[in-house]
């Protein structure tokens, strides 16, 4: 009797694996994004400061010297802006601050890396936002006495972090590089 039960259940496990939905494929696996290595060359255009920038980004210089910075393959800009310093460092420090804050409500953490160059005289913050928030980095730099620069990155998307990942990490490099090459003409 055992036995006779054993088999029957063998049997109807046997038989019940067969049942159910059709099978479905299983993806070969996710999207891998693949970007061309970053060189680097410097750009000078009338402007009162110069940098090295990524030779797959074009540069569209407006008559006040912002400028964007565009990455067509990864659908992507970086705004930048340029003032002078007229006695109001402390109220351009204010305004970079705050645009960046103002992302906090759909970020989850904005963490700040500062930036010091005394041979150059380049100082500034380099903000890292993470999360599904409109802008991926932003920065500033600043001489302290004449030159003021802002950047910030933007996707052509809505922001979905985990889709532009690969992207944001790519043009971290580039901000960074930006930021650790631009001198004051």
């Amino acid at each position: 009797m055992k036995r006779l039960t054993l088999v029957f259940s063998v049997i109807t496990a046997i038989l019940c694996s067969f049942c159910g939905n059709d099978p479905i494929p299983k993806p070969k696996g996710m999207l891998r994004l693949e970007y061309p290595e970053a060189v680097y060359k410097k750009f000078e255009g009338s402007c009162p400061f110069y940098f090295h920038k990524n030779d797959n980004a074009d540069v569209h210089i407006k008559s006040d010297c912002s400028m964007n910075v565009d990455y067509p393959q990864m659908n992507a800009s970086m705004f930048i802006t340029y003032k002078k310093v007229n006695n109001d460092l402390g109220a351009l420090l204010r305004d970079a601050q705050k645009l960046t804050y103002e992302h906090v409500a759909k970020a989850d953490n904005i963490q700040e890396q500062p930036f010091v160059n005394e041979d150059d005289k380049v100082y500034g913050m380099f903000y890292l936002v993470t999360g599904n928030a409109a802008s991926a980095s932003q920065f500033y730099v600043t001489d302290s006495t004449r030159h003021f620069l802002t950047g910030s990155l933007y996707f052509n998307s809505k922001p979905n972090y985990d889709s532009v990942l690969p992207a944001v990490k790519y043009l971290e490099e580039d901000i960074r590089k930006m930021m650790e090459t631009i001198r004051w003409k």
